[in-house]
């Protein structure tokens, strides 16, 4: 069980005892200090934006939360079910002064958490985060009379907002998929994409759909991270349906992968390649992912005379890097998918229509366009700290060791090879550090790591 408090909002594990886990007790407080930076931050009344995604504490959560919002004398915008995308654009559709998304994305369905927007209806920054951190550590809030509690206010049209921004995006070709006849098996674990992903679908030409995992209960069908060892059951009915392809999101619906005719995994990072691929084709700009992401990306965006740019891992740093060198793509290779002339934030449904847009106008094979992207595998391991060897004595040993070679230390330290990469990072929450590679075969990734391992292994 666990509690996690970080810049960016609040994730934990439902039940258990108070400052340990997501109980009852912690939800109020944290909603209640939100509020009051909120508060802090305008000269006059303050509305919120609050959905969830469909796991089972859902409801509970969403309760808590608003009424602690109401007790502030705060507006409440009730979505209910909805998309973190969709809280995010419904934040700015609205007007609103912030907004609050139940989700706690791909993790399993013990745990639930309240993710932050501001008025942009993007993440909260880092500075603002820890404000709201000392409001909560100090239970500093200050709750309205009788007269001035906030009220709810039922919203129900901001998911058709969210499709109808979609379909009227300029590279969003609803003839050419119309014409495309795709058929398409979707999982929706159980949760959000049971019904935005069919309602974006329709809306861009797509009728053949079978849907694995509907029933919104929020009791994962399986664990709810997009990767190949949970997506068998996808991988199997696109094959045995003949479908054109198969689609895979989160819980919250802000990630995305595909799954080829042939029941292969498109792969997750191979994502953002793709649709970044198309928008370069129609519009010239830099793109931006983050550090452990693909490089598939980088040779997609100068084939086509662009630029491409690295951020520090994380959603808010994605965009910040995306804002500073005004991109027109950018995410990152957990299949998020960040269009800015949509809004800032990771979006499936957006990412959907853009990548099936792609595919109509190649008239390939979902197959057959993985394979015209370069070929790239990755490794990613762990080591166990030891208490007295310090991370800049791993550095310092990396630099000497690989001076030759462009080092990158924004984010831990990554060190680009010709054809390989590795990216070392330390864990905020246990004592090891995180080794990712990428080489274009699985092996040389694989070797890649262990070689790294092997040089800090020699560290005395």
């Amino acid at each position: 069980m666990a509690l996690i408090k970080s810049i960016s909002g609040f994730r934990g594990t439902i039940g258990g005892r108070p400052n340990d886990n997501l109980t009852p007790i912690d939800i109020v407080k944290f909603a209640s200090a939100y509020g009051s930076w909120l508060i802090q931050q305008s000269n006059g009344p303050v509305k919120v934006v609050v959905g969830r995604d469909g796991r089972m504490s859902g409801e509970m959560v969403e309760s808590l939360v608003e009424q602690s919002l109401l007790a502030l004398g705060i507006d409440v915008i009730h979505l209910g079910l909805s998309t973190t995308p969709t809280v995010e654009m419904a934040v700015v559709f609205e007007q609103a002064h912030g907004g609050i998304i139940l989700t706690a994305s791909h993790n399993p369905k013990q745990w639930n958490a309240l993710k932050l927007l501001n008025a942009k209806g993007e993440f909260v920054s880092g500075e603002e985060g820890k404000a709201i951190l000392n409001l909560a550590a100090n239970e500093d809030f200050n709750y309205a009379d009788i007269d001035q509690m906030g009220k709810i206010i039922p919203n129900d049209t901001s998911l058709q907002k969210h499709i109808d921004a979609i379909v009227q995006h300029p590279l969003v070709d609803v003839k050419a998929i119309q014409a495309a006849h795709f058929s398409v098996v979707l999982d929706a674990i159980n949760s959000s994409g049971a019904f935005t992903v069919p309602a974006l679908l329709k809306a861009i030409g797509v009728h053949q759909i079978k849907i694995l995992n509907e029933e919104m209960t929020g009791n994962f069908a399986h664990n709810p991270e997009p990767l190949k060892e949970h997506l068998t059951e996808l991988c199997d009915t696109v094959k045995n349906e003949k479908a054109h392809l198969g689609i895979a999101v989160d819980p919250d619906v802000d990630r995305l992968c595909f799954v080829s005719e042939d029941g292969a995994l498109f792969g997750e990072e191979y994502t953002l390649v793709a649709v970044a691929d198309y928008i370069l084709k129609h519009k010239k700009g830099s793109t931006v992912s983050n550090l452990s992401s693909t490089r598939a990306l980088r040779d997609v965006t100068e084939k086509h005379g662009c630029s491409y740019f690295a951020s520090a891992v994380g959603e808010v740093n994605v965009v910040n890097m995306m804002k500073s060198q005004n991109a027109v793509i950018g995410g990152e290779g957990n299949g998020g998918i960040i269009v800015p002339d949509l809004h800032y934030g990771r979006d499936a449904l957006i990412g959907i229509a853009l990548f099936l847009s792609h595919l109509a106008h190649t008239k390939l094979t979902t197959s057959a366009l993985r394979a015209s992207y370069p070929s790239y595998f990755m490794s990613k391991k762990k080591m166990d700290l030891n208490p007295s060897l310090s991370l800049a004595s791993i550095f310092e040993k990396l630099e000497k060791e690989f001076a030759a070679y462009p080092i990158n230390k924004v984010d831990g330290m990554k060190i680009d090879f010709e054809k390989e990469w590795v990216h070392l990072r330390s864990s905020n929450t246990e004592p090891i550090i995180r080794i990712y590679t990428e080489a274009p075969t699985q092996v040389a990734a694989d070797n890649l790591a262990d070689r790294i391992i092997a040089i800090i292994g020699t560290i005395q």
